[in-house]
């Protein structure tokens, strides 16, 4: 039995709403929580300095991935609150320089789509772009929506729904001569074989939990242009930690964590990559036994993430026929238990017969196929 089911009769096809944190980042958090537990603030004794340490090494590890310097990475919680600070963060300066234009897709992450609606709701408006059945967009439709008072863009590199990987570094390398600023969402993507370097993106979002790290940490790396950094506000206040941007103290344990994980995904990446992709081809093969169409450019995809349209089945009747099997998803988990057919298909101009057939299945590579025979016979008799 694969380490990932220890316990379970279950296969786990959710590693997109989050995997299993990697045995060595766990024996490391653990190690920082009970041993070597100081406050990384604390400057009087060893035990603070030790702490520090850590948390310098880690920036270090997640900049040599971000290509950044270490400076330049902000600790936070998650992707979620990376992203209100980066978009939210802005606001002053876009008022104050009127520079009031954001360019955004459709398809995005709640986390991005609804503090855009707040800085509407301030004065700013939002051209989200649509970008077709693909779910790819072109860069040229990107540029083609800026204007003279386009404050951001803001794109994910990897759909969390689909899996599809947008072309970032195009954007990115097009706007580093401009005033615009390009943010990318890359909870699915950072320290994966994505295709993407992210070396020329102003702010990164990076969340632990999708690189087996854990949960409750994250970053956001905000990368100087020259010697002129991004014009970024605090959302909250008092203590003045990570560089006046992010007040608290750093969960040590957590940061630590992160680090490890994203040196060890980067370090094993042909063997992540051999892993998912094995078992990709197992998993399509399996449920070949019903008709089924993939969403998304199969060309520009993750390998580990399919998003896909069983002919005549209901994704809802299919996700209870194989709870018992395997653990799928609809879509993001933020927004699992609303029932809502997926605002990134429905972007996407997909038909609404196939929205609501259409599963999301994401696996790590100690998946174990032994499970797939009961996938095979719960669809089986879903057709009967």
């Amino acid at each position: 039995m694969s380490s990932f089911t220890k316990g379970l009769t279950v296969l786990y096809l959710d590693s997109a709403a989050t995997t299993r944190v990697d045995p060595r980042v766990a024996d490391l958090v653990v190690e920082y929580m009970t041993t070597e537990f100081g406050n990384a603030g604390s400057r009087t004794h060893e035990w603070g300095s030790r702490a520090k340490r850590a948390v310098q090494l880690a920036r270090e590890q997640v900049a040599a991935v971000a290509h950044c310097k270490a400076d330049e990475v902000i600790f936070t919680s998650g992707a979620t609150e990376s992203n209100n600070l980066a978009l939210l963060g802005l606001a002053d300066y876009g008022q104050t320089q009127s520079r009031r234009h954001i360019v955004s897709i459709a398809t995005e992450h709640k986390a991005v789509l609804e503090p855009l609606e707040q800085l509407e709701n301030r004065g700013f408006e939002v051209d989200l772009l649509r970008p077709g059945p693909s779910g790819r967009i072109e860069v040229d439709q990107v540029l083609s929506a800026i204007r003279d008072d386009t404050l951001l863009v803001s794109l994910m590199v990897v759909n969390n729904e689909t899996g599809i990987i947008q072309d970032v570094d195009s954007i990115a390398h097009r706007l580093r001569e401009t005033p615009t600023l390009i943010h990318v969402d890359a909870a699915q993507g950072f320290a994966k074989p994505t295709g993407q370097t992210l070396a020329e993106v102003d702010l990164i979002s990076i969340s632990g939990h999708k690189i087996a790290g854990p949960k409750g940490v994250g970053a956001l790396v905000t990368r100087r242009r020259g010697w002129s950094k991004v014009p970024l506000q605090p959302l909250m206040f008092g203590g003045g930690q990570e560089r006046k941007l992010r007040p608290g103290t750093v969960p040590v344990a957590l940061v630590a964590g992160l680090g490890l994980a994203v040196e060890c995904l980067v370090e094993n990446e042909s063997t992540w990559l051999a892993g998912v992709q094995a078992f990709r081809a197992e998993l399509l093969d399996t449920i070949r036994v019903v008709p089924f169409e993939l969403n998304g450019d199969p060309d520009h995809v993750m390998p580990h993430i399919i998003n896909v349209a069983f002919t005549g089945i209901d994704s809802e009747a299919l996700i209870v026929a194989l709870q018992d099997t395997a653990g799928i998803a609809t879509g993001s988990a933020c927004t699992s238990a609303s029932y809502t057919p997926s605002h990134v298909l429905t972007a996407m101009g997909l038909p609404q017969e196939r929205v609501l057939q259409s599963v999301r299945m994401s696996w790590w590579p100690d998946s174990d196929t032994s499970y797939l025979q009961g996938v095979r016979e719960a669809l089986l008799a879903l057709v009967a």
